[in-house]
């Protein structure tokens, strides 16, 4: 695997090495030992899917708060995402600063999400699949988000009118008191 750190601090794209043949390829997508050695959070403890109908849905901008912050490893499995991460570590010299990737099942790249980190993404095609590996396991009462428009992140969606959940839609504007 090829670990590439990003802007945002302790965030990094993840290309697996792909073994091709006339078969097609294997490549490695997970070893704690890589993970460890570029001080990644190696714990693994529930993987999920997300499978979305339609080009254009938008999911997020999830995280959860305090003792049971999670780091993500997000992939494409079909399809293909515009994957976006915010920064929520007032610490941090890159909080409450985003960015966003490409993640598609024909590129193969991973996003490695930190803990602290709001996490969202939107569908460029229709049948699109996203796998997530979790540090942690969802406790729906530490559950929060950010509004996916909110000004104060100022983040350019690729697609107009997206597809969402009322409670995604309806999240408030950020103030930095309630996610601490």
């Amino acid at each position: 695997m090829m670990f590439t750190a990003l802007r945002l601090a302790s965030a990094f794209l993840i290309e697996p090495e792909l073994l091709e043949d006339d078969r097609g390829f294997f490549a490695r997508t997970w070893c704690a030992r890589e993970f460890t050695a570029h001080g990644l959070n190696p714990a693994l403890v529930q993987c999920n899917i997300s499978f979305n109908r339609r080009k254009g849905t938008l999911r997020g901008m999830h995280f959860q708060a305090a003792p049971h912050e999670e780091a993500r490893l997000v992939q494409c499995s079909m399809g293909s995402i515009y994957d976006v991460i915010i920064d929520l570590r007032p610490e941090s010299a890159t909080y409450k600063q985003h960015l966003a990737v490409v993640l598609s099942a024909e590129n193969h790249l991973m996003l490695y999400v930190p803990e602290g980190f709001a996490h969202g993404f939107q569908t460029l095609e229709d049948n699109t699949q996203v796998f997530y590996q979790m540090s942690q396991y969802y406790s729906p009462a530490h559950s929060r988000g950010v509004r996916w428009n909110d000004p104060a992140f100022g983040i350019p969606w690729p697609l107009d009118q997206p597809i969402m959940l009322p409670r995604d839609q309806n999240y408030p504007d950020f103030a930095e008191a309630v996610y601490r």
